[in-house]
């Protein structure tokens, strides 16, 4: 069994780190530099943990588990304006990121007001690319009821964080959480902080149980696997956005055009077939800003692999 685990320190050394988590068998999910400070998201051997734990301690460091981390998730309020856009979404948010997960706050262009609040197509997919979505929908309950029916056929899975308990909402997301409403100030005292562990705790479980139902049929090959050969892609290095390659549990998030560079991906070689046999690769809703990389089933390419063999049969 591997476990995710997070290094927070400097990066002095940090390339005998890295050795390190090689020779373990372990991959590096994630690294992330600020100035002299190095985070690092790293999968290792259950049984290698306490090695990697005494060197990160010796360079300074400190390493935590992290639930989330391989995930992408989407925190999403009714408008950017300051009215639906208060502290609570940001906080959400961060708590998020400190439990692995990559994070993307969104409002969407319409959802002022109990009557008029909407939610296009186009946002829907968008939100739907994403691993999971929390939705913050404020304080009045007519207005919390009203405005369910905007994630009600998302297909990411949704929860639902806000400040009453809403009726009827149950059937339309996974999970709810009450008692987080708008509020114009930081979450900090202890009951805020708690609310903060019960939505990273739902949002955990719901991803939990989708690797279940993934593990009934795995993945053909591993992101983390995927992740690796993008990284020696030159326009890939060149990226400047933050995070060029992000991890999804079915696949990845590639931070450059689709148009451009889909099919230098599609012609990758990777234990000896090509990336487009064994992956769909289609651009982001959001303006073709990057490459969703979704990773066929084991039953699928055997399945493809049984057509193909099939059809050439004389």
């Amino acid at each position: 069994m591997f476990e995710v685990l997070l290094y927070d320190g400097g990066v002095y050394r940090s390339e005998e780190l890295f050795e390190l988590i090689e020779d373990a068998g372990g991959t590096v999910i994630q690294k992330t530099r600020s100035s002299q400070m190095l985070s690092v998201t790293m999968s290792i051997p259950e049984e290698d943990r306490a090695v990697i734990t005494a060197f990160c301690k010796e360079i300074g460091g400190e390493v935590k588990s992290v639930p989330l981390a391989g995930t992408e998730i989407a925190v999403v309020g009714p408008t950017l304006g300051r009215h639906h856009m208060p502290h609570p979404i940001c906080d959400i948010a961060e708590h998020l990121r400190k439990q692995g997960a990559i994070t993307v706050v969104m409002g969407l262009a319409r959802g002022r007001g109990k009557l008029t609040s909407q939610i296009n197509l186009e946002e829907k997919m968008i939100i739907g690319e994403y691993d999971a979505a929390i939705f913050s929908l404020g304080n009045f309950k007519p207005c919390v009821e009203a405005k369910t029916d905007l994630f009600s056929d998302i297909r990411a899975p949704v929860v639902l964080v806000s400040g009453p308990m809403p009726e009827g909402a149950e059937n339309k997301c996974e999970a709810i959480v009450s008692g987080v409403g708008r509020k114009a100030s930081r979450m900090r005292t202890p009951p805020e902080r708690e609310k903060l562990d019960e939505i990273a705790d739902k949002v955990g479980k719901i991803l939990r149980d989708k690797k279940k139902l993934l593990d009934e049929d795995p993945l053909f090959i591993h992101p983390t696997e995927i992740k690796h050969l993008l990284e020696e892609y030159e326009p890939v290095n060149m990226c400047l956005r933050p995070a060029p390659v992000v991890l999804h549990l079915d696949g990845l998030r590639v931070k450059i055009g689709y148009g451009e560079h889909h099919e230098d991906i599609e012609n990758m070689e990777i234990y000896g077939r090509k990336v487009g046999d064994i992956c769909r690769l289609s651009p982001s809703k959001i303006n073709d800003s990057s490459i969703l990389i979704r990773i066929k089933t084991r039953s699928e390419v055997l399945q493809e692999d049984s057509v193909k063999e099939g059809g050439n049969d004389p």
